[in-house]
C-alpha cells in the first residue's frame, strides 16, 4: 500500500476509535468537523480555496458545515474511500495527500493525554521526508531564522533567513512541528535567544 494510503486508513482507525465529538488539535475542531474539512479538501473545489485564501472563507465554513451535518458513519467511509474520480487530488495523492493525513492523524491522536509516537511504515517516513522539503519552505517562509530540519539521516531542508537554529527529530515528528503543532517530540539546537524567538515563529501554510 503507498504511504499516503496508508495514512489515510490510519487517520480513519484514529476517528473512528476516537468518536464524532472529540476534540483534536485543530483549535476548536472536532472529529466531526476534521473529517468535513478533508472531505470538502478533496470533494468540493468550489469552496476549498477559501480553506486558504481568508475572503473565500465565509462560503468554505458554510459548505463545511453542511458536510459535518452528515452520519459520523458516511464522513468516515467518503474519507476512506479517497478523492473522488473527477477530483485532482486522485492524480496527485502522494504529493498532495501524505503529510496532510499523517498531520491530522495525529492532530486526533495527539489531541488526548497519554500518547506516543507511532511507528512508521518506512515508506511513510520517505515520503514525509520528501514533503518536508517541499513544503518547509512555505510553513516556514516568514521565520526572522534560518532553521535547519534535522533527522537522524541529516538535514532535510533549511528555510528562513537569519541567526541558525537546527529543529532535530524523527520525520514524523519533524513535520508536527513544521506544520506549526506543538505536541511534537523535537529537541533544538542554538542560541537561547534564537531559540526562545523560534517558539513564537508562526507555521502555517
Amino acid at each position: 500500500m503507498k504511504p499516503a494510503r496508508i495514512e489515510r486508513a490510519a487517520l480513519v482507525e484514529a476517528a473512528r476509535a476516537a468518536g464524532p465529538d472529540a476534540p483534536t488539535l485543530c483549535g476548536e475542531w472536532t472529529v466531526r468537523e476534521l473529517l468535513a474539512h478533508l472531505v470538502l479538501r478533496e470533494s468540493r473545489l468550489d469552496a476549498a480555496p477559501g480553506i486558504l485564501l481568508k475572503p473565500l472563507a465565509g462560503y468554505t465554513e458554510r459548505v463545511q458545515a453542511g458536510i459535518a451535518a452528515r452520519s459520523f458513519e458516511r464522513l468516515l467511509s467518503e474519507v476512506a474511500s479517497g478523492p473522488p474520480r473527477l477530483s485532482p487530488y486522485r492524480f496527485f495523492d502522494e504529493q498532495a495527500n501524505l503529510a496532510e493525513y499523517f498531520v491530522h492523524c495525529e492532530d486526533i491522536r495527539r489531541a488526548k493525554s497519554g500518547w506516543s509516537p507511532r511507528h512508521l511504515d518506512p515508506g511513510v517516513e520517505k515520503g514525509l521526508r520528501a514533503a518536508l522539503a517541499r513544503l518547509a519552505r512555505l510553513t516556514l517562509r516568514g521565520a526572522p531564522l534560518r532553521i535547519s530540519l534535522t533527522t537522524e539521516h541529516g538535514t532535510v531542508v533549511t528555510a528562513g533567513r537569519g541567526n541558525p537554529v537546527t529543529v532535530i527529530g524523527a520525520p514524523g515528528e519533524i513535520t508536527m512541528w513544521a506544520f506549526g503543532r506543538d505536541d511534537a517530540l523535537v529537541t533544538f539546537e542554538g542560541r537561547d535567544a534564537d531559540i526562545d524567538l523560534l517558539t513564537k515563529v508562526t507555521r502555517s501554510l
